[in-house]
């Protein structure tokens, strides 16, 4: 009987000698150990190979668990970096269109500069041709006005006397002693002059003194000593007169700019 799985020294020869003798003993003697040793090694193996086996499969379930959790934390963070990449995708859309309209913005300011620039140069140019056109104006126009200084000086002077004789008319007018004879002397001086004097004429004063010397009876009280404080009316059309004359001197100044 041979054992295929040990070398050729392990099998069992057939007895060389014919006779029969204890070479043939010696050769089942050894039978035997070796049936047991084939025996225990072919368990030993099968007991080997299912311990292979219970450590392969362990193996394979280990290396498959970590593989789903490998491709898990993969998915969670192929996931995660999808979301940032999605977030970070709109925000940079939202800072593009900012920018755009920031640029959109821009441009249109930028536009409307350009145009209100342009309508400052068309103004200045406007200006300056009107003020070429007006300078011969202005040379004409202060030239009358030093010619109608005199005429406003005379007049000023005129306004200056009659205001003093007015005060001094009211002063008797509210005197318990001074005669009322004095104060219709001097109002009639007062009416003469404003029908006499060409200035007073073209201002009117007459009507404003009848006015003045029939209504105006205000006094100031008993123990008064000021005669400014003496009349209402009066100081209204001193007011006015004054007032009169200035713009009569402007009238006359437009009315020669006019003629010429």
């Amino acid at each position: 009987m041979n054992n295929l799985n040990d070398p050729p020294h392990w099998n069992i020869l057939p007895n060389p000698r014919a006779d029969g003798g204890d070479g043939s003993k010696w050769n089942y003697a050894l039978l035997v150990p070796m049936l047991g040793l084939a025996a225990f090694r072919w368990i030993w193996s099968r007991e080997s190979q299912k311990e292979i086996e219970k450590v392969r499969e362990a193996c394979h379930q280990r290396t498959a668990a970590f593989q789903q959790d490998l491709e898990a934390k993969y998915h969670a963070v192929i996931s995660e970096h999808r979301r940032a990449v999605a977030q970070l995708s709109l925000e940079l859309e939202k800072e593009q269109n900012r920018t755009t309209s920031f640029r959109e913005a821009l441009i249109s300011q930028g536009r409307k500069l350009a145009e209100e620039r342009k309508l400052l140069e068309q103004e200045r140019t406007q200006l300056m041709q009107e003020k070429s056109q007006l300078q011969p104006l202005r040379s004409v126009y202060l030239s009358c006005l030093e010619g109608e200084d005199d005429w406003q000086s005379r007049a000023r002077a005129v306004l200056k006397d009659v205001g003093e004789a007015l005060v001094e008319r009211q002063n008797i007018y509210c005197s318990p002693i001074l005669p009322r004879s004095k104060r219709l002397e001097l109002e009639k001086k007062l009416l003469v002059r404003s029908s006499v004097d060409p200035v007073a004429a073209d201002l009117d004063m007459a009507a404003g003194l009848y006015d003045i010397f029939k209504h105006d009876k205000h006094c100031g009280d008993v123990w008064n000593t000021n005669k400014c404080k003496n009349g209402k009316l009066m100081w209204m059309y001193l007011k006015y007169w004054e007032l009169l004359i200035e713009l009569k001197k402007f009238k006359r100044v437009e009315k020669v700019i006019l003629e010429k």
